[in-house]
């Protein structure tokens, strides 16, 4: 009788837990149908409303993850004519590595010296882009470079380059890996059976960026094959929020780290540990810092760093007036012609605060197939969808100074991003190569 009695009373429970389930799944579908009913995705509540329950559920939690506040106000911008904002260009300082007197040399590797070996330095990779355009099926970090002696992946260069670091420092310094939700079990498989080329695991932490919904060109999101919202990465400059939100800027603070460098993956070259770029920050008391190379004429592809209104920032070449990208000072240097590499360095302050703003998102256009309103797939060669995406140097227009070093081509600038031609395996393996070859 009492085990009888014992079945019932969970047979009730389990009942009773299976009814409130169903109660609180019925009421996020009803009120996922009137956000997409409101924001005119009619489409979408239509489509929700016949889906078996798996994939409905999927969809409702999709909708009501989404802020379409945000979402109208950026299709909004997409599609009005940009407004032209008058932005007064100025230069902007920058300090020659190569140029510096051994006492200056001296005092910047010294004061950077301090904050590595008191444990005071993190490196954070970019690590969340597919390696689609090499022609490379995963994580863009897992393309493997024919680099001499023997082939190496990106992700391998960067854990080799950090651990020489630890060894001269005689410290092991935490390594944060932004991913992507694209690729981010991918890329901590690829880590785990790669016995995380052998950095200390207890010093890696992954942690993924944002996203946002593509939007068709009629404002209507974007339904995947699988009956899914198709979400893409919101760029670089979501890093600051994605630091926050994922607990990375509270577990820097409880290691005591003070500053910290992010660079991006596919940099064969990358220093992640340059003391020197520390100790100018330091010097020149900024909180945010970057390294720059010489663009190779006016006309490169580049980001160049400059003042925009008072401020520091990154102007892309196609922003900047053709009159402009000729100047040049009085020693022939082009006053616009310091390119912006993606090697930065902020304080734990600077992030933070960075990590509450808004960023401006830029639009892109993508061409991306979608589900039509009878659940037919659409295949497209044209563009047809908007983008959204964050650039990580915006974050440097709030703050009144930023400290430039200038280093080197050849020695910090090995792009890995086409397949063939410029910044191509074959130009970053030359440059590997030629800078290794002494080692």
């Amino acid at each position: 009788m009492i085990i009888y009695t014992h079945i019932k009373l969970k047979l009730i429970l389990y009942s009773n837990k299976y009814i409130r389930r169903q109660i609180a799944m019925q009421n996020k579908l009803e009120q996922a149908i009137n956000i997409l009913e409101k924001n005119n995705q009619l489409q979408v509540a239509k489509l929700i409303k016949v889906l078996n329950k798996e994939k409905q559920e999927k969809l409702v939690n999709q909708v009501l993850s989404i802020d379409f506040e945000q979402l109208n106000n950026l299709y909004h911008k997409a599609t009005q004519k940009p407004e032209i904002l008058e932005k007064k260009i100025e230069y902007i300082k920058y300090v020659d590595k190569n140029k510096l007197s051994e006492e200056e040399l001296n005092l910047y590797k010294s004061e950077g010296e301090k904050i590595i070996k008191n444990n005071q330095y993190a490196v954070v990779t970019m690590a969340g882009g597919q390696g689609t355009r090499l022609g490379h099926k995963g994580p863009k970090g897992s393309f493997l470079l024919n680099v001499k002696p023997h082939p190496k992946y990106l992700f391998q260069i960067l854990a080799e380059g950090l651990i020489k670091a630890n060894q001269k420092y005689n410290v092991i310094l935490p390594w944060y890996i932004m991913t992507s939700t694209e690729n981010n079990d991918e890329t901590i498989k690829f880590f785990e059976d790669n016995n995380y080329f052998g950095y200390d695991k207890n010093y890696i932490k992954f942690f993924e960026q944002g996203n946002l919904p593509l939007i068709l060109e009629n404002g209507k999101l974007v339904i995947d094959k699988d009956y899914s919202i198709k979400l893409a990465s919101d760029g670089n400059g979501s890093i600051y929020k994605a630091m926050r939100k994922n607990g990375i800027l509270d577990d820097m603070r409880k290691k005591g780290v003070k500053w910290i460098f992010i660079g991006a993956v596919d940099n064969a070259l990358l220093n992640m540990v340059d003391p020197v770029l520390v100790g100018l920050t330091i010097v020149q008391g900024n909180e945010t810092a970057s390294k720059s190379i010489a663009k190779k004429d006016p006309t490169e592809k580049v980001g160049a760093f400059c003042k925009a209104n008072g401020v520091p920032a990154v102007i892309e070449y196609s922003e900047l007036p053709k009159e402009m990208a000729q100047l040049r000072d009085e020693n022939g240097e082009l006053l616009y012609g310091e390119a912006h590499i993606m090697c930065n360095l902020f304080t734990l302050d600077a992030i933070e605060k960075v990590s509450m703003q808004d960023l401006e998102y830029h639009v892109a256009n993508k061409k991306t197939g979608y589900m039509d309103e009878n659940n037919n797939f659409v295949e497209v060669t044209e563009p047809n969808a908007y983008k959204f995406e964050a650039f990580i140097f915006d974050a440097f227009n709030y703050f009144n100074s930023i400290s430039v070093l200038r280093g080197k081509r050849e020695e910090d600038f090995a792009p890995v991003k086409n397949k063939e031609g410029n910044d191509s395996p074959e130009t970053a393996i030359k440059l590997y190569n030629d800078y290794h070859m002494n080692d």
